[in-house]
């Protein structure tokens, strides 16, 4: 909001409310505060048509267009497997055909899957795991339920590990279980699993909850890669660029690249992540105050 203010005859103040564009949509990105090597987006909903992200082709190549001009380089396509939406190989690479030829590769787009932990779902993924995986290599985006998480659930991460499939938990600090068993992420991360938390939840577009927990888990070391989980081109877009600033200005341009950019091309590339707490460039203290 702005605030139009000005003296008049007579001494009379006069203030005006003035309407202004969103910061999101109207903030174009400084050049020098973004990553000299581009940002790296894991997880999108970017390809239209196959689940509850891009609706329409247009749609598709606003969501690129977006991340493009705003510090992206590389995006994945991640469409949803679960029992709402059956994830479909073909046309998904069809469609990421379709937009590369569009845009020219800017930002270049590849394909995984939001893949939803259900035991209907793990003998398809044992069996094919490359027809999920990013890049078709060994990391896996793996949705947690919201309305129960299981005992047995550390024994399906054991198994896909023993697969040699590295599962990823995707935005454990959205989920409503999660928030409140924050050792439960520890024991996984322990165990040999990343996690990925949503670029909103930096910013506090998931509310309270959400954004307290992502500050936990990144005051403890429990994040591997910030994703934008994008939806669209306006409300869950697909812009990094505000929470690197967060990161960054908090914990340090080395942290910030870390988790936007150094992790998430070794996840697409397929090269082997240490795993395990990540290490702050700064004292938790002085980068998430409490």
């Amino acid at each position: 909001m702005l605030l139009q203010i000005a003296w008049k005859q007579r001494r009379e103040l006069h203030i005006r409310v003035l309407r202004q564009r969103h910061a999101v949509e109207s903030a174009a990105p400084q050049p020098d505060l973004l990553p000299p090597s581009g940002m790296i987006d894991i997880h999108s909903h970017v390809v239209w048509g196959l689940d509850d992200g891009a609706a329409s082709r247009e749609d598709s190549l606003a969501m690129l267009d977006s991340a493009a001009g705003h510090g992206t380089t590389a995006l994945v396509a991640t469409p949803h497997s679960n029992a709402q939406y059956a994830y479909q190989q073909e046309l998904t690479d069809a469609r990421i055909g379709d937009l590369t030829a569009h845009t020219g590769g800017r930002p270049q787009l590849l394909r995984g899957c939001d893949f939803h932990l259900s035991f209907e779902n793990l003998d398809g993924l044992l069996a094919q795991p490359v027809k999920y995986t990013i890049n078709g290599r060994q990391y896996l985006l793996l949705e947690c339920p919201d309305s129960c998480i299981g005992r047995h659930t550390e024994n399906v991460f054991r198994r896909l590990l023993e697969a040699r499939i590295v599962p990823i938990v995707t935005h454990p600090e959205r989920n409503p279980i999660l928030q409140r068993k924050l050792s439960r992420i520890e024991a996984w991360v322990e165990l040999g699993c990343l996690v990925q938390v949503t670029a909103l939840s930096i910013t506090g577009g998931f509310g309270r909850a959400a954004k307290s927990a992502v500050d936990k888990l990144l005051e403890r070391g429990l994040v591997h890669a910030v994703a934008s989980d994008a939806h669209d081109a306006v409300h869950r877009h697909p812009r990094l660029d505000e929470a690197y600033a967060v990161v960054r200005s908090r914990c340090g341009q080395d942290s910030a690249e870390v988790l936007f950019c150094d992790n998430p091309r070794a996840i697409v590339d397929g090269r082997p992540l240490p795993g395990g707490k990540q290490l702050p460039a700064q004292s938790a203290k002085a980068c998430w105050p409490f």
